[in-house]
């Protein structure tokens, strides 16, 4: 790195820790032409991750989670290299992740390590975020091979990640999940969805938005609005769950969780956001110390350090409730929270939490 980048990344860092840097929150889409403040954080948040848990040939390496790689991982870096215009290292990590975690069906395989894939079932998280991405760069470097790509994930996605519940479609965790139903909140990405909407003609995916916000409604519809890490997907919607492995365990606000309310924050659409406002409920008595990162739904803490993904996740709730204020004053301190703590997924939803909510640079709305 630079001298020059180094100088404003430190600038950044003190305009992101005052909560400075993302005083003007995009509200719901739109955003401003010039580059802001806020702009130049969320780049450098996104910089930051890449570098550091981005190997050259393109490999996404939980450094502090016992250095393998997660389909996850991958899909975060390309959102983030697309966003940022890094064409460059967004072509070696998609390179990457196609020769080294593609299906047959075009769906991730989700964990790699020590040379091989370590599990091949995939994650529906990783496979829209990933779509998601590949769309956006087909666009922003003028490579109409990476839209091919994106439909074909797509299309595993239709075949091999949704069911029918109730005469309705919806999104399950992966085809592992069919089965049984399980739904992860948090996996539904409106954004994501409408993009593969708009992308393929196919009106499934429209189908999956208002199944997914169904899903949302009917987990959040109780005093606190947190939903829950897991859940199985019902006629009317869904319900809680302790883990896919113990159905019976305690339902939890947690680190899957937390991704829902950032990920309804963005969304086009207004009921969505709307939906997202819900966790404030449970949330904003919180904010005022520690955030626990780890909840049970009515809001009671299960575990009491904070985690920056976590404050992320409240951040997200706060911008969906028109929040801006308390929304700049989590971003900032989940970035210092990394700062002292670095790891790999929290350093994944700053920079993917400043992007989201306080830029255009995942494309606008309309």
């Amino acid at each position: 790195m630079t001298a020059r980048r180094l100088t404003i990344v430190a600038v950044v860092l003190v305009l992101a820790g005052s909560g400075l840097a993302v005083a003007a929150l995009r509200p719901g889409g739109d955003g401003a032409a010039a580059a802001t403040p806020a702009e130049t954080a969320a780049r450098a948040a996104a910089e930051r991750f890449l570098d550091r848990y981005v190997d050259p040939d393109g490999r996404v390496v939980r450094r502090d989670e016992g250095g393998d790689t997660v389909s996850e991982g991958q899909a975060y870096a390309m959102l983030l290299a697309a966003a940022t215009g890094d064409r460059r290292r967004f072509g070696r990590v998609w390179s990457w992740t196609r020769e080294n975690l593609q299906r047959d069906d075009g769906l991730l395989s989700s964990r790699w390590k020590d040379g091989r894939v370590a599990d091949t079932e995939a994650a529906t998280d990783a496979d829209l975020d990933a779509a998601r991405a590949l769309l956006l760069a087909a666009g922003r470097f003028d490579q109409a091979g990476l839209r091919r790509d994106a439909l074909r994930i797509g299309r595993g996605i239709l075949a091999r990640e949704t069911i029918t519940v109730g005469g309705r479609l919806v999104l399950v965790a992966g085809p592992w999940a069919r089965e049984g139903r399980m739904v992860a909140p948090s996996y539904h990405s409106p954004r994501a969805l409408t993009a593969l909407g708009r992308a393929s003609g196919d009106p499934r995916w429209e189908r999956l938005v208002r199944s997914g916000r169904q899903v949302a409604r009917s987990l959040q519809a109780h005093r606190s609005g947190l939903a829950p890490d897991w859940a199985v997907a019902t006629a009317a919607g869904a319900r809680p769950i302790g883990t896919p492995q113990d159905a019976g365990a305690q339902a939890r606000y947690g680190f899957d969780a937390v991704r829902l309310p950032m990920r309804m924050a963005e969304s086009c659409s207004a009921a969505d956001r709307r939906q997202g406002a819900a966790a404030w409920r449970g949330l904003k008595p919180l904010t005022g110390g520690p955030l626990p990162a780890v909840l049970d739904l009515g809001g009671a803490p299960l575990q009491r350090f904070e985690h920056a993904a976590a404050l992320a996740g409240a951040a997200g709730a706060a911008q969906a409730a028109g929040d801006r204020a308390a929304a700049a004053r989590l971003l900032g301190r989940a970035a210092q929270v990394d700062g002292r703590t670095p790891g790999y997924y929290g350093a994944a939803w700053v920079a993917l939490g400043r992007v989201m909510l306080t830029t255009d640079l995942l494309g606008r709305c309309g």
